[in-house]
């Protein structure tokens, strides 16, 4: 009697790497990220165009944008739940599939609610998916050790983005149109689309790894299976009506809501009509603002390297308080070396909230909660972001220029300090006890 056995396929990579698989997930999510924030920012050079093509005010602009920043944060909490659910691979191709279509749509746009449907709409809600909710999924799925700076590195990807759309359709703007900008937006979304299909993987286990890790305390390929099976067992779910009960949730959404109010709202969309307004030239202005999202890969970067050593909370506080004094400082701006000068500033702690965010998020409710408990968090982020972007265009239509709005956001960034100095470090979020042996 002959008895046959069946071979188990092990899982493994799509491609064979010499370093961790991780790493390589790092890259194409960075990748995705970086497509995702360059989009994100080309408003800021499609506002001249469309008002010298369309007439529409700066006001109507703004609301496009407003939109757009919105419901990239709105949907912020249910990605959080997608992410928790089915990983981060269906969520990318679904986003990028839906900016790519929103963007192709865009280039045939004659009215206003055209554009504010398309790039409102339909491009807030695919970049939704692009957002920071991701990369803190796929560094806490992915990485044990190094996550301070893996985080770092993946939301510097919004400064890269800003490095090498803004010029870039500056330039296509000036020499083409912004309809031929936005077909290349097309095509390099496409190629995102592409990437993740074939590289992206949500889980070390379906590569036949664990999560990166090293040092002392570095599980092994052997005991990893039983090691996370343990902790995701220990570790209770929080919900978002348990988390609204906590002190240092409503302190977060208040720092990230001054984050993506001076951010994202206010810089990302007006600094290059405010610096054409007051004369600089459009590539200078253009450059400036990649010397910005330079030091923001930096700042970035650095921010997560403090984040694994030092308080989180101090380190928030520091960086708002910098913010602050730059905003101060903007509207006294005369020439380009001033403008250069600020830029640095700004740079430097533009997502450099990112990390001690995430890291004290994850601390107070749970690695198995930071999808959805951060999804909400990063909803306020956007809800600044909206509220700033549209408001900065109301206090242009009124006043004339940007300098309350800048004076605003200045104090705003002070507030965010002693927002992040009172959060209570302690975890508000403890694993179920053990139950005691029973005596012999």
């Amino acid at each position: 009697m002959s008895t046959s056995t069946t071979a188990v396929k092990q899982p493994r990579p799509p491609i064979p790497v010499s370093f961790h698989y991780g790493w390589l997930i790092i890259g194409v999510t960075f990748f995705a990220s970086l497509n995702g924030a360059g989009i994100r920012a080309v408003p800021a050079v499609l506002i001249n165009p469309l008002e010298a093509d369309f007439g529409w005010s700066r006001t109507e602009i703004a609301s496009a944008v407003a939109i757009n920043l919105f419901l990239y944060g709105a949907v912020s909490p249910f990605v959080g739940w997608l992410l928790d659910k089915f990983g981060p691979r269906r969520v990318m191709l679904t986003s990028l599939i839906t900016i790519s279509v929103g963007l192709a749509g865009t280039t045939f746009v004659t009215e206003l609610w055209q554009f504010l449907l398309l790039w409102g709409v339909v491009v807030g809600l695919g970049s939704g998916g692009m957002s920071g909710v991701l990369s803190a999924s796929v560094a806490t799925r992915w990485f044990i050790g190094r996550k301070g700076i893996v985080l770092g590195f993946l939301n510097s990807g919004s400064s890269t983005g800003q490095i090498i759309f803004i010029p870039l359709m500056m330039a296509i703007i000036v020499f083409a149109g912004w309809r031929v900008g936005s077909y290349v937006l097309v095509a390099i979304t496409s190629s995102c689309v592409f990437l993740v299909w074939f590289f992206m993987r949500d889980d070390p286990s379906e590569v036949g790894l664990e999560p990166y890790n090293e040092g002392p305390g570095a599980t092994t390929a052997a005991n990893a299976g039983e090691t996370n099976k343990a902790a995701v067992t220990a570790e209770p779910v929080m919900g978002i009506l348990d988390a609204i009960k906590t002190p240092t949730f409503w302190l977060l959404c208040g720092v990230f809501f001054v984050c993506g109010g001076t951010a994202n709202g206010l810089i990302g969309t007006h600094l290059i009509p405010y610096t054409l307004d007051r004369g600089f030239d459009p590539t200078a202005a253009a450059a400036t603002v990649g010397i910005m999202g330079g030091m923001n890969f930096v700042g970035t970067l650095f921010s997560g390297w403090l984040t694994d050593r030092v308080d989180s909370r101090k380190l928030l506080a520091v960086v708002f308080a910098f913010r602050g004094g730059a905003l101060f400082f903007l509207p006294f701006v005369e020439g380009i070396g001033g403008l250069t000068v600020f830029a640095v500033i700004y740079g430097l702690d533009w997502f450099a909230t990112v990390p001690p965010v995430v890291t004290l998020a994850g601390r107070t409710f749970g690695k198995q909660s930071i999808g959805r408990i951060y999804g909400w968090i990063f909803l306020a982020h956007q809800v600044g972001g909206a509220a700033m972007a549209l408001g900065g265009g109301m206090v242009f239509s009124y006043f004339g220029d940007y300098e309350m709005a800048f004076f605003v956001g200045g104090f705003m960034g002070l507030l965010a300090a002693g927002f992040a100095m009172s959060i209570r470090p302690k975890p508000e979020l403890r694993p179920p006890m053990a139950p005691a042996p029973a005596a012999a």
